[in-house]
């Protein structure tokens, strides 16, 4: 255990090392994604209600935690990919399970700050009043986890130009098609039943119910399927880095 944690710990300091130009332009782009949808979705609205307000001042963090997992992480593992920093991570000898630790704190601790200023400007912005709940933290958690990796299990099982496809086609859906920044029932029926099994309607709920404690309690069912679907993307994600060519 020792051994695991100070590995964990050397490819943290290396992955943030390896990414210092990049982190810092990452964060600015979800910074700027997570306040912009707050702002910049309202102007399309000629009234923003207190429901239209929420449902945007909780997408917003929803929106940027998927942006950091299901695209920024991906491309980046596909271009690792593509310049032979992949193959070289597969020959160190580390456990596999300390470099997916690495990388996914790197890109938690890089989704944080976007996700505090959206909802501090949500809340001014807005004039809302959150109640939040003591399972916000880990809703937050699991949300980030979630798309961070279904991201790498897509960038570490495809090649590295359909990931790049992929993960582009992701964040359009999320953003125009998805029940994040709107209520499921805007969307046609068949296409309300297929958010039933994809997460990001539940990433949305989990945001939104931890941040406004409603009175049927926190959204048992979206943690049940946001854990399978982090369970999945982990197991493929270790199965491709264990894979023996």
């Amino acid at each position: 255990m020792r051994s695991w944690f100070r590995s964990y710990l050397l490819l943290v300091r290396w992955t943030a090392l390896r990414m210092r130009f990049l982190l810092p332009l990452f964060l600015i782009i979800q910074t700027f994604l997570a306040v912009g949808i707050v702002i910049g979705f309202a102007y399309l609205m000629p009234e923003v209600d207190p429901a239209t307000a929420l449902y945007l001042s909780t997408g917003a963090p929803t929106l940027g935690l998927i942006t950091i997992g299901m695209v920024m992480a991906p491309q980046l593992v596909a271009e690792a990919k593509s310049e032979g920093t992949f193959a070289y991570n597969r020959t160190l000898p580390v456990p596999r399970t300390a470099v997916l630790a690495a990388d996914l704190t790197t890109w938690l601790v890089t989704g944080l700050p976007g996700l505090v200023l959206g909802l501090v400007t949500a809340v001014f912005r807005f004039d809302l009043h959150l109640h939040v709940s003591w399972l916000v933290a880990p809703a937050m958690l699991l949300v980030a986890l979630t798309a961070t990796t279904v991201g790498f299990a897509l960038a570490y099982a495809l090649p590295p130009a359909i990931t790049n496809l992929v993960s582009q086609a992701l964040i359009f859906i999320s953003l125009m098609f998805s029940p994040i920044n709107f209520p499921a029932d805007r969307l046609p029926g068949w296409l309300q039943a297929i958010h039933h099994f994809l997460p990001f309607e539940h990433m949305a709920n989990a945001v939104r119910d931890t941040l406004t404690s409603p009175a049927g309690g926190a959204p048992g069912l979206s943690f049940v399927v946001l854990g399978v679907w982090c369970v999945a993307g982990l197991a493929i994600t270790l199965r491709v880095m264990t894979r023996r060519d």
